[in-house]
């Protein structure tokens, strides 16, 4: 299991999805300093002199689809011997993975036009572009295993 390379590209999708969680998408601060504004996976936050105003609700959905790719990812490691599973559930942490860095950059150009204010694009933008990658190596070594596998079987 862990001696495959596509495991490895794997657990780096789950990381680089994981990594969304803790880095901000968007970040703009005014030059004076004063007020600020966060869009982070779970919540937009807005921070006065002050206090600190967070949102919820919209931005929750870039968290929820982080979340599936992660457990996509791990479920897709724990199935190696069912590879055509692993096929199927690659292509769905695809989606996911697609899914939420649309809506990232949806939310992200919307507070630019909005908030008429160009700030700039976190890290975490980025992990879910990284991630799509690894995914998508992965799958490419999924496929060449199961195309060796069935070459050896016509064989016999």
């Amino acid at each position: 299991m862990l001696q495959r390379i596509q495991t490895v590209f794997l657990l780096l999708v789950a990381i680089c999805m994981a990594l969304t969680f803790l880095l901000p998408f968007w970040t703009y601060v005014t030059p004076e300093g004063g007020v600020g504004y966060s869009l982070h996976s779970l919540y937009f936050e807005e921070i006065n002199n002050e206090e600190a105003l967070k949102t919820f609700f919209p931005y929750t959905f870039i968290a929820v689809l982080a979340s599936a790719a992660i457990i996509v990812a791990i479920f897709e490691i724990m199935r190696f011997n069912n590879r055509l599973l692993q096929i199927k559930l690659g292509a769905l942490n695809s989606l996911l993975i697609a899914a939420s860095l649309i809506l990232a950059a949806y939310f992200a150009t919307d507070f630019i036009k909005e908030l008429n204010v160009v700030g700039s694009y976190g890290l975490a933008f980025f992990m879910p572009a990284a991630a799509l990658f690894f995914n998508l190596l992965a799958n490419r070594y999924i496929r060449k295993d199961e195309k060796l596998v069935r070459s050896v079987d016509r064989i016999r």
